[in-house]
């Protein structure tokens, strides 16, 4: 009988009293040059150019049957045809990283092996 109340009152007790847990305030310290960093990144993203993939370059009608031809093949990308003095060229996609870019070409030159990634001047 001793040993049950010995039991009960160690059970009773454990589970009688409070269970308190740890508490504290988190203070997160950054410093100024942090802040100019984030900023400065933020510009940069804001202003910077995509990259494209160039795949003809050459006359209007040559460029016109690269721009159709491309576009039935490969309609997931955007396309677009510029002249520039004399010729008449074809860019297609607007990759963020030269990565994207990389991994698009690989897929591209199997139908265009004189593609090659660029950045557009902005005008």
């Amino acid at each position: 009988m001793k040993r049950y109340l010995y039991k009960l009152f160690f059970i009773t007790t454990l589970f009688s009293t409070p269970l308190f847990a740890q508490e504290g305030i988190v203070k997160i310290q950054k410093s100024e040059a942090l802040n100019r960093l984030l900023a400065l990144k933020k510009e940069v993203n804001n202003s910077k150019n995509y990259i494209k993939i160039q795949i003809y370059s050459g006359p209007r009608s040559g460029a016109e049957h690269a721009l159709a031809s491309f576009r039935s093949d490969f309609a997931g990308y955007s396309s677009e045809m510029k002249y520039e003095t004399p010729n008449y060229k074809i860019w297609i996609g607007n990759f963020r990283t030269k990565i994207e870019a990389d991994r698009a070409l690989k897929v591209v030159k199997k139908e265009y092996p004189n593609a090659f990634p660029f950045t557009p001047k902005q005008n």
